[in-house]
């Protein structure tokens, strides 16, 4: 019943945020003369701050259509190359006319960008796309909202999120041959999932994986996330944060856990922060900041973007992630899209380089709860497991912003393109010796054909004998 009272909520509340924007634009027009009023300005940026406050957020675009690589213009064409029910492939594929910047490009590594499905659209990672465009071919994750998914589309599990991850990796390996992946927050687990199922049955594996942020260990250091799904039970859950879609939108009826109690959540974390940020706000728009109000606006466009999830897959990861651990206690099992159990292996992986990365001031995933992952993947090489801490960096600082893009984006980078060449060594080497071990079998084989007898021919008698074959142009 919550949700149709928030709908119903909203849509009252629709035309009085539109009103609102056009009345903030009444007084600031210069042909208005309500903007040459005593106050006008202070009028109008309270007329926005309530149309900022009470409009609806849709699910923005990732608007991204040139980058500069190396001083050369390159446009971007994003695209949709695998359709699922509840996720869509995303590819951003890079065109250039400078012959050089062509050639670098196609030889570039390909990356698998998982996004979080945890409330928020995968534009989030906007300027981890960005960056990372500038040395590899990139896809990415676009997890679906949940309240658009007829019905009729099936339910969705934190199994078919493993799944989606391993059919993924498997297209990108039969199209471009190699592939790398990269998880951030929420997808380390299931990534992780993903990837010790696919090396457990021996199959070809990414070369790297890089693991950003997530609650791989939600024992270490815990955070409020992880104290509150310890505190309340999986009926508790199921009880109170659970609700059928309304009519008015395509997934009607399907159960989800609603975007909005999830953004309420975020909130309610920072309360102090962001009610600040609205007061800075309004004193930009009255000051007439313009860059720093554009600025606030962008923010909020994506941060109060939010998604429905299914509540099957919620709940499950509640359960698995953050109150029974099955991950690091070894008792995860994943069901196969054949139907087959299987238990997740971390310890199987074997051939994939590991990279995790942290935040000194995470806090949504502490400290310690990413780097778990080398613990599971213990028979990983030394050599080819890496952990960053970034000093200063809250949780989104190290994906997006100037961190991100200035100290990790280039650890990433370089530790991609290692694990790359070091395929591509070992790709040679491998050549070369198959090539040794065949050379004494053909020697062997031209020896015995030089000495053995020539069989003899089958008399026939000229009657019988057939006409030679006319020679094939």
């Amino acid at each position: 019943m919550l949700y149709q009272i928030y709908d119903a909520q909203r849509s009252m509340l629709e035309p009085f945020a539109d009103w609102a924007h056009a009345a903030s634009k009444l007084f600031t027009t210069p042909v208005s003369p309500l903007s040459h009023m005593p106050g006008a300005d202070r009028i109008a940026a309270g007329y926005e701050l309530f149309y900022r406050l009470g409009k609806d957020y849709v699910k923005p675009q990732f608007g991204l259509h040139t980058i500069t690589i190396d001083g050369v213009d390159v446009a971007i064409h994003e695209r949709v190359e695998v359709n699922k029910p509840f996720c869509e492939l995303r590819r951003f594929k890079r065109y250039s006319d400078n012959e050089t910047t062509l050639a670098n490009m196609k030889a570039q590594p390909v990356v698998l960008i998982v996004a979080p499905l945890s409330g928020h659209y995968a534009t989030l990672l906007r300027d981890t796309v960005k960056s990372m465009l500038q040395g590899h071919k990139v896809y990415i994750t676009d997890w679906r909202n949940a309240r658009l998914v007829p019905v009729e589309d099936g339910e969705f599990h934190l199994d078919d999120y493993v799944n989606y991850v391993q059919e993924f990796v498997r297209y990108l390996q039969d199209t471009h041959g190699e592939c790398h992946i990269m998880s951030v927050c929420q997808p380390t687990v299931p990534v992780l999932a993903a990837m010790s199922l696919m090396a457990a049955r021996g199959e070809r594996m990414p070369l790297s994986m890089t693991m950003m942020g997530g609650p791989i260990d939600a024992r270490r250091s815990p955070t409020a996330v992880n104290t509150l799904a310890t505190q309340r039970s999986h009926e508790w859950f199921e009880n109170n944060v659970i609700f059928r879609v309304p009519p008015s939108f395509p997934g009607a009826g399907r159960l989800v856990y609603p975007g909005f109690l999830q953004h309420a959540g975020f909130v309610s974390m920072n309360p102090d922060r962001h009610a600040h940020s609205h007061y800075e706000y309004f004193q930009q728009l009255v000051r007439g900041d313009d860059e720093s109000a554009e600025a606030h606006r962008q923010f909020y466009d994506e941060y109060n973007a939010v998604l429905d999830m299914d509540a099957d897959y919620y709940l499950e990861t509640i359960e698995t992630v953050f109150q029974k651990f099955k991950l690091v206690e070894g008792t995860w099992d994943v069901k196969g899209v054949n139907g087959k159990v299987e238990r997740v292996r971390p310890e199987a992986i074997t051939s994939a380089s590991l990279l995790t990365i942290e935040g000194e001031l995470d806090d949504i995933s502490g400290s310690g709860q990413t780097e778990a992952a080398h613990d599971l993947c213990s028979n990983i090489p030394k050599a080819k497991r890496q952990h960053i801490e970034v000093k200063g960096a809250g949780h989104y600082g190290i994906f997006s912003g100037s961190r991100w893009r200035n100290i990790v984006y280039p650890k990433v980078r370089d530790f991609i393109l290692a694990a790359q060449k070091a395929n591509s060594a070992l790709g040679t080497k491998q050549d070369v010796l198959a090539a040794q071990s065949q050379a004494p079998v053909r020697k062997v084989a031209n020896a015995k054909a030089r000495t053995a007898p020539k069989p003899k021919a089958a008399a026939t008698s000229k009657a019988t004998r057939k006409p030679a074959a006319p020679k094939q142009a």
